[in-house]
């Protein structure tokens, strides 16, 4: 059986094959040949995959998200982040890396921050004196931060991958998030002050105001979202719904910068979306039952403790290994599937799920700009129309600051589970 689960599913993979056709045709291979179990199961365990409250928060957040990004609100944002940190020695740099991180606390998706903010502030930092490589490379790392910061549509996956509670996984991201954007900012100011970048207008009180007003719908929504989640008003779940809701409201009668057939629109482009995503969750539910009724995950934790490894050192095997795949696969397939292979690896090394959670997060929001099949970098290059080499230049420094945030969260559990074992 080790053939159809391993060698048959990256064949089909380099040949080109959609993920879940991978998936699919390696479970089928698997059952008829080597298990004597009816096929019905197989639609019985497709079924039960995305039957989960959990997982119906995701629709919500892409057609929210979406709504926000198209309505103008990313530009409202951007003119905020702006107002508050101007006159400093590479604000522009430092805007783009606060505006993706208030963005992802809306959109909940790196892609989706890249190509929101990436087409408002590429030319800008141009004309600010960046190079195209480092103009590029920040936008496309940034855009990871959504990831982490939450509501993170990659923490919804593997709270029902790894049947641990959402909110939980939230808080834990929130530190983190902040810290690699903190990180960032670091990095982007050294990045500046290496490439000769002036200053941007000063801090005026009146300018702060004034966006603050313009933009403050915007910023309402991660609070009323998170707020909601965390007082207990509604669930992680609920409270999809009622950013979608609140996106609407937003969009369409308070900026009225979108019209009754725009939001038409979107929500069509967010069911095509929400079913790429949900037939990869089916596709994989079945994979990951055959690898858990097959011993492979039992066989993997009794491998890992015959290495007779230290923790720290099974951890950074781990986040090797999750680098490499991360750079091979889509987000949704590397946590779907991978999730129930590591998790029990995770437990006998006495990592808690909730923190392994996040390191996992990392290593995949790493992976939306790694070479060669970082979905982010083709957006970029998609957006900016750059050659690919000069994007990869530029990603140098902030990849190097990106892996320094993973051994930091990896290796300092406190930092994810503080807010978890203060609220949770």
């Amino acid at each position: 059986m080790a053939w159809t689960l391993t060698l048959l599913p990256i064949g089909l993979a380099v040949f080109g094959f959609p993920i879940f056709l991978v998936l699919l045709v390696a479970s089928i291979a698997s059952l008829v040949l080597y298990m004597n179990i009816p096929l019905t199961l197989l639609h019985q365990q497709m079924l039960g995959s995305i039957n989960s409250f959990a997982l119906m928060a995701v629709p919500f957040f892409m057609f929210g998200g979406e709504l926000m990004a198209r309505g103008g609100i990313s530009n409202r944002i951007i003119a905020w982040v702006m107002s508050l940190i101007g006159g400093v020695r590479g604000s522009l740099g430092l805007t783009t890396v606060g505006a993706c991180t208030v963005f992802g606390a809306i959109s909940g998706s790196g892609p989706a921050t890249v190509a929101a903010i990436g087409r408002l502030m590429y030319k800008p930092l141009l004309a600010n004196g960046y190079s195209g490589a480092t103009s590029a490379g920040l936008v496309v790392t940034s855009g990871g931060i959504a990831s982490l910061i939450p509501p993170s549509i990659v923490m919804i996956l593997y709270g029902a991958s790894a049947e641990q509670a959402v909110s939980l996984l939230f808080l834990a991201g929130f530190l983190p998030g902040l810290l690699l954007a903190l990180l960032m900012a670091i990095c982007i100011y050294i990045v500046a002050a290496r490439e000769g970048v002036g200053n941007t207008q000063p801090f005026h009180w009146q300018e702060f105001f004034r966006a603050s007003r313009d933009g403050v719908w915007a910023l309402l929504m991660p609070v009323i979202i998170l707020g909601g989640i965390y007082t207990g008003i509604f669930s992680p779940t609920e409270s999809g719904g009622v950013a979608c809701v609140y996106a609407v409201v937003v969009t369409v009668f308070v900026y009225k910068s979108m019209t009754w057939a725009d939001v038409w629109d979107i929500a069509a482009d967010s069911v095509y979306l929400t079913a790429q995503v949900v037939i990869i969750v089916a596709a994989a539910g079945v994979y990951s039952w055959i690898l858990t009724v097959s011993g492979i995950p039992a066989a993997l934790v009794n491998a890992f403790n015959a290495l007779d490894v230290e923790p720290w050192l099974g951890l950074l095997i781990i986040n090797c290994f999750l680098l490499i795949v991360g750079a091979l696969i889509d987000p949704t397939s590397a946590i779907l599937v991978l999730t129930p292979l590591l998790a029990p690896i995770a437990i006998s090394m006495g990592v808690d799920l909730i923190h392994f959670g996040i390191i996992m997060a990392v290593n995949i929001q790493i992976g939306l700009f790694t070479p060669p099949f970082g979905v982010n970098i083709f957006i970029a290059q998609a957006m900016f129309d750059m050659p690919l080499k000069d994007i990869y230049r530029g990603l140098v420094p902030f990849f190097i600051t990106n892996i320094i945030a993973l051994m930091i969260v990896t290796y300092w559990p406190g930092l994810s589970l503080f807010l978890v074992r203060l609220l949770g």
